[in-house]
């Protein structure tokens, strides 16, 4: 019989099916079963840490987002979306941390909260405190995050395009005719031009706030009067409006921008500042690069998109309800606006049909040096010959045509994950020099059955303290691949509890990246959906009494040496059969008692009759 010697244990947990593949160069990682273990970068195997229980929040199913303003773990929060609120909590970071760590988030006027079905297949993208949220059945909303710390303000609520402050109106205009003056003799005579009946100017005007953001601009205001190019020494136009706040939104204009028709279209000719309602026209050459903004929503009509991500300081959404196969851009460094400039400018919003030759609905959008698309169909990138893509120069490549499917796909180091269409496979896209183009390869054709016994649900990566992959599949099992591309490691495990998982995220923390679960448990036979997150790693400088393997655990003082566990802290575990770590001294088969339990007394036994009662 064929003997192996096993070199490490970077090939993982793989397929049943390769028990026999000794020709294959990694066959000497492989591991038959790998569960609540993981594969470390150096070969060797660890047992994974156990989960420190954080908040019950219910028999009502939930799902967790991140939020992450940066890398500071004080500003990095968990959102617990349930079935009609949105709650705000934050891992402690430590015994002194008394920092407000609940928040609610109420729905603003109109928002439709979303259903607990829809939430893992919802596109989520953030910029600074706005986290933008993207599904096909639902209005693009935003969760936003405003004031100071600890008190800060939460709300979700729609995304409403092209807002700005309001637009002038045009309240008046008059020209001042041209006159000629020359000299006969001693007599000085002076010669009117006439004004030319069938010349017309027409004038915009439209105001900037202190943000930049320019409103639409008024309506034309029209002079019968010479054409520019009659104009003579003394001729001039003014140009008067007036400015109200019809939006409500209590900014005033910073300045306005006037607009001059120029062969029907209207060109930037000045500015004023923002207490002077008038221009004069001194025949200035309109500017047809810098012309007045029109309102433009492709995603009106219940038109919603699907996917949303950030590249090149615009906002891309594709995928939408109507137009599955399209991918839109904002304009550039106003992500909420859609105005267009007319002719196109190249900050100008963009529209984009994929034509692949088949209907191919948009999965996902994600900004990797270019814009990458994925597709039902395949991957693409969008590329331009210029450094920006603009509404005048798009050119879509196809890289690979394995498909996607609507989990949102992780970017780690130089490559992009992403699920194949049917859920069965997880591939890499990666740049290849020889080919010149990005090629796909299968991070689980050596163990299938990781995802093809269950699609993924939701997944994460850690840069810290190795380099993995987190994903909780369909089932409730979470699995996990140590990826290091360069060095042609990835390694799988699978991991189980008493329970299911049902979410995960992961997020900055103090040594290294926090993981955070959501758990579903019976109670004493009730469901409840359990905040968990991984416990520290224990490693060569943790203290045996420091060690933490049991899941949905805490730690308590137990310094009075109580037999039975009676801490309200311990409710989530009432009735179970649990393993303790006492000092460094493991206990095995403690229960947990309810603390508010108070057992009956038994009934005295009534006393005989008789003389010697």
């Amino acid at each position: 019989m064929a003997r192996i010697t096993f070199r490490s244990f970077t090939g993982g947990e793989v397929s049943a099916s390769l028990a026999a593949r000794y020709d294959l160069q990694k066959a000497g990682t492989f591991l038959q079963l790998c569960e609540n273990m993981v594969v470390n970068a150096i070969g060797d195997v660890e047992r994974r840490s156990g989960t420190l229980f954080m908040e019950d929040f219910g028999g009502g199913e939930a799902f967790l987002l991140p939020f992450q303003f940066n890398s500071e773990p004080s500003e990095n929060y968990i959102l617990v979306f349930q079935e009609d609120k949105i709650s705000v909590r934050r891992i402690p970071a430590g015994e002194d941390d008394t920092q407000d760590l609940e928040y609610e988030i109420p729905y603003l006027e109109g928002v439709e909260p979303y259903s607990l079905a829809d939430l893992p297949t919802i596109s989520y993208a953030q910029v600074g405190d706005v986290l933008y949220l993207a599904h096909r059945d639902y209005p693009l909303q935003k969760i936003t995050r405003s004031g100071m710390s600890p008190s800060y303000t939460w709300a979700i609520g729609k995304v409403t395009l092209n807002q700005s402050i309001a637009a002038p109106v045009a309240s008046g205009i008059s020209a001042v005719r041209g006159y000629e003056y020359y000299t006969c003799g001693d007599t000085r005579y002076c010669c009117e031009y006439t004004l030319n009946e069938t010349s017309y100017l027409g004038y915009k005007v439209s105001a900037v706030d202190s943000d930049g953001v320019e409103s639409i601009a008024s309506a034309e205001a029209q002079i019968c009067f010479r054409y520019p190019t009659d104009w003579i020494v003394g001729d001039f136009v003014t140009f008067c409006w007036v400015w109200y706040d019809t939006t409500g939104s209590g900014s005033c204009p910073e300045y306005y921008n006037v607009y001059r028709d120029s062969a029907g279209y209207y060109g930037f000719i000045g500015t004023t500042c923002c207490n002077v309602c008038c221009f004069i026209d001194q025949n200035y050459e309109p500017e047809t690069s810098m012309t007045p903004k029109e309102d433009w929503d492709p995603f009106e009509n219940d038109n919603h998109p699907g996917t949303i991500a950030f590249h090149q300081q615009r906002m891309w959404l594709g995928g939408t309800k109507n137009e599955p196969t399209t991918i839109y851009a904002s304009r550039t460094s106003d992500f909420e606006s859609f105005r267009k400039s007319r002719p196109l400018q190249d900050d100008d919003p963009l529209e984009y049909q994929m034509a692949t030759g088949s209907i191919d609905d948009v999965m996902w959008l994600k900004s990797f040096g270019n814009l990458f698309v994925g597709t039902t169909g395949g991957e693409f990138t969008a590329l331009s010959s210029g450094a920006a893509l603009t509404p005048e120069d798009v050119q879509i490549n196809l890289q690979s045509s394995w498909g996607s499917r609507g989990v949102m796909p992780l970017l780690v180091g130089n490559a992009i994950l992403h699920v194949r269409r049917n859920g069965s496979r997880v591939m890499e896209l990666a740049y290849n020099w020889e080919n010149d183009s990005y090629s796909g390869n299968d991070l689980t054709l050596l163990a299938p059955h990781m995802v093809e016994d269950s699609p993924i649900r939701q997944w994460c990566f850690t840069q810290s303290p190795e380099p993995r992959i987190w994903a909780v599949r369909e089932d409730g099992v979470l699995i996990c691949c140590t990826y290091i591309r360069e060095q042609n490691i990835y390694g799988w495990s699978r991991h189980v509890t008493e329970g299911k998982f049902v979410s995960i995220i992961s997020l900055c923390g103090e040594k290294g990246d926090e993981i955070v679960l959501l758990v579903k448990r019976e109670i004493e036979g009730e469901t409840h959906y359990l905040l968990e997150r991984f416990a520290p790693r224990f490693d060569d400088n943790t203290a045996i009494e420091d060690a933490f393997f049991v899941d949905c655990g805490v730690i308590l003082d137990n310094s009075q040496g109580e037999s039975e566990l009676t801490d309200s802290s311990l409710a989530h575990l009432v009735g179970k059969t649990v393993s303790v770590l006492n000092v460094g001294s493991p206990e095995m088969g403690q229960s947990v008692v309810d603390p508010d339990f108070v057992p009956e007394e038994p009934e005295s036994e009534p006393e005989p009759e008789g003389e010697n009662t």
